[in-house]
């Protein structure tokens, strides 16, 4: 039996809950299937990123299971430690 879901109707806007995610796989050269409303890390360190209007910056010692609101677009190769990094949309 599928999961009734009272707010099917309603639009979904930054800040409203996460409705999905999916895993990112740090990449220097390619963006990510959709730019994130928000992300995490299962594994403490730095995240290299490039956000939704093309700024670079690097996140510094970003710890596990914090939810950080960056709308990214790339999360980038060099530069990054942390691991087990989530997009959420």
């Amino acid at each position: 039996m599928p999961v009734f879901d009272n707010f099917h109707d309603y639009s979904v806007g930054l800040t409203g809950p996460i409705c999905g995610g999916f895993d990112i796989t740090p990449d220097d050269s390619n963006d990510l299937a959709q730019v994130t409303r928000a992300f995490m890390v299962s594994g403490a360190g730095d995240v290299a990123v490039v956000l939704k209007n093309g700024t670079t910056l690097d996140l510094a010692g970003l710890t596990a299971g914090v939810l950080y609101p960056f709308r990214v677009s790339k999360v980038l190769a060099t530069g990054t430690t942390a691991t087990g990094i989530k997009g959420l949309v």
